[in-house]
């Protein structure tokens, strides 16, 4: 009998071991989908004037307008949509009245388009706050020789435009031709219900490899 022991605590260990990270992984699904909800409720409610100072916390893709000026300090990042051919979002410094200098994510251009002058210009702005996570250890630093970025880096570009660190993703059109990206929660996934599935069904693979080897052991000649 004491030879059935070890295999059948490690059996249910195992079992038990797997069954919780089956079931933590359903918990996290609960609040990824409470979070996605908020983010989609920030998005979709209507814009408040920017706050004097937005914080990614409690402001992240917070509905927002804000009133100002299109200086025609802008950069350009690498981008592509479906549908259209290579071109680039525009994220240009916005002077708002007393002095504060944010940035704004315009939008989408052709490459076709990109070199058609755009001139400074008075404008209200309705958008979302964002924080992109875009660069990792393997995004190559903008060009040199075309100022191309290949990320979205807002503490970096407001270094090189001279803002503050804050930028609003335009909802709607702010002329020149350039196309609004507006923010949403599809680039946000929510896999843990696969997740889940995984570890339930080594669960259910460890309890059968341990059913086995008590039917080997139970079957071995003495």
């Amino acid at each position: 009998m004491r030879r059935y022991v070890f295999p059948v605590l490690m059996g249910i260990v195992g079992v038990a071991v797997l069954m919780s990270l089956g079931f933590w992984q359903l918990g996290r699904m609960a609040e990824k989908r409470a979070y996605l909800d908020e983010i989609a409720a920030r998005i979709s409610n209507a814009p408040i004037p920017l706050p004097d100072k937005p914080e990614e916390g409690p402001h992240k893709f917070q509905a927002v307008w804000a009133e100002g000026r299109f200086t025609g300090d802008y950069l350009e990042v690498l981008a592509g949509q479906t549908g259209a051919s290579p071109g680039v979002l525009v994220i240009e410094a916005f002077d708002l009245p007393g002095g504060r200098r944010i940035m704004v994510q315009r939008g989408f251009i052709a490459e076709e388009a990109r070199r058609v002058p755009r001139a400074p210009h008075a404008a209200k702005v309705e958008g979302n706050l964002h924080w992109p996570q875009d660069t990792n250890s393997f995004t190559p630093p903008p060009d040199v020789k075309t100022g191309l970025w290949f990320a979205r880096d807002v503490p970096a570009m407001a270094a090189k435009l001279g803002t503050e660190p804050t930028l609003i993703v335009a909802s709607k059109p702010t002329g020149d031709g350039i196309t609004p990206v507006p923010v949403d929660t599809s680039g946000i996934p929510n896999d843990h219900w696969g997740y889940a599935i995984q570890w339930f069904l080594l669960a259910a693979t460890w309890a059968g490899m341990t059913v086995f080897l008590l039917w080997r052991i139970r079957t071995r000649k003495v």
